[in-house]
């Protein structure tokens, strides 16, 4: 089965509120679970970024907040997987892409 790379866009804010963070974690722990084998990698928010372009540094806004690898049949079903990303909720957006076998 192919990998799918979900990359999340818009700004990804922790809440500052404990309570709200613990309710933000646990739609994520929820998400995965709904996943489940097919979780490649959980990824990572992303902060802190540079825009680099052939004539070297770019002031390019950068929109990359998070991403999630996941493996599924086809790219319909990966895409049915994005629907339930928690980024959703906060108005942003999930692209989808396949990730190519090299080997």
């Amino acid at each position: 089965m192919p990998n799918y790379l979900l990359t999340f866009h818009g700004a990804l804010d922790m809440p500052e509120d404990p309570a709200e963070q613990e309710q933000a974690m646990a739609a994520w722990g929820a998400w995965y679970a709904d996943i489940g084998a097919g979780l490649v990698d959980g990824g990572a928010p992303i902060s802190h970024s540079a825009g680099v372009g052939p004539d070297g540094p770019t002031d390019a806004p950068a929109t990359l907040s998070g991403y999630t690898i996941v493996s599924a049949p086809d790219l319909a079903a990966a895409t049915k997987i994005a629907e339930g990303s928690p980024v959703l909720a906060g108005g942003h957006t999930v692209q989808v892409s396949e990730c190519i076998d090299m080997g």
